[in-house]
């Protein structure tokens, strides 16, 4: 099981938390992001880390940045992205439910009422329900360009 993890400055300490967590888990962590604080641009990262997901062979990917905001933002102006940035376990359990998210967000200088660990984990086991999401879904991607 392969991830791909990209993070800018804001995220160097939460990033490396995630990625520790996501390998003690068994994922093969694809690390595209800074381990510096000295500044580099949220949208590249984003950029970066979609080009490579693209390549085919991950499960998700896990964007960070200071609030996970722009970077989130980032990401989901690229076609097929996905990018949820759930502040609770169980909006993260729902994203992937409902809304079939290929990618998750955090922010390194938010402040979480559930550990990120654990928000991460609900993301990652729940599964998607198909049916009625399905047709919302479609409609959400077909908004892609207009």
């Amino acid at each position: 099981m392969k991830v791909v993890m990209a993070n800018d400055h804001g995220a160097v300490e939460l990033a490396a938390r995630l990625r520790k967590h996501l390998e003690d888990r068994g994922f093969d962590v694809v690390y595209l992001g800074t381990e510096s604080t000295e500044s580099v641009d949220y949208p590249d990262k984003a950029e970066e880390c979609v080009n490579e997901f693209r390549k085919g062979g991950y499960e998700f990917g896990v964007l960070l940045c200071g609030t996970g905001i722009g970077i989130s933002i980032s990401a989901n102006k690229m076609a097929g992205i996905r990018c949820a940035l759930p502040q609770t376990r169980y909006s993260a359990e729902m994203t992937k439910r409902h809304n079939d998210a290929n990618f998750i967000a955090f922010g390194g200088r938010v402040e979480y009422s559930e550990k990120p660990e654990e928000i991460l984990d609900a993301f990652i086991d729940a599964s998607f329900e198909g049916g009625r999401h399905e047709r919302r879904i479609a409609k959400m991607m077909a908004l892609e360009g207009r």
